[in-house]
This record gives C-alpha cells, structure tokens and sequence, in this order.
C-alpha cells in the first residue's frame, strides 16, 4: 500500500473541488481532508484552511505545480 503524506493546506471548499477533479481527471491518487468539525461547526478551518490534500510523495511536485497553475490564473483574472 501507497503512504498518503500531506501535500498543501488548502483556502477553501471551491478550490477543494476544483483540484479534486483535476487530480481524478489525470488519475493521480489522492485525499481530500477537510477540517470541518461539527461539533466545533467549523472553528478550525477558519484558523488552519478548509483543510489539506494526501497523496503519495511522488506526485508531490505535479500536485503542486497544478495548484500554483491554478493561482496564476485567478490572479490573471482578478486584474
């Protein structure tokens, strides 16, 4: 069995998603963790990020490469 490690915290659930799908469509393993707590009704993601991605450390970079991609084009289009 693969280890899953933790890759990047991630913003929000939107962008939680929007790389989900993306690390499906290129078939690159992976989790998303939220850090969503009922009982706390959400208390930590508003201190650590909605939560965080696992994958193996191989895709370390690829995973983080599709994130970066993906923050030059929200601030492309914010301008």
């Amino acid at each position: 069995m693969t280890n899953f490690e933790k890759i990047c915290t991630l913003d929000n659930e939107i962008q939680s998603q929007i790389i989900d799908s993306i690390l499906t469509e290129k078939n690159i393993p992976h989790v998303m963790r939220s850090y969503h707590d009922t009982a706390l009704d959400g208390l930590f993601q508003n201190q650590k990020g909605w939560g965080h991605i696992e994958a193996p450390a191989e895709f370390r970079e690829e995973i983080l490469a599709i994130i970066a991609d993906l923050a030059k084009e929200d601030s492309s289009e914010s301008n």
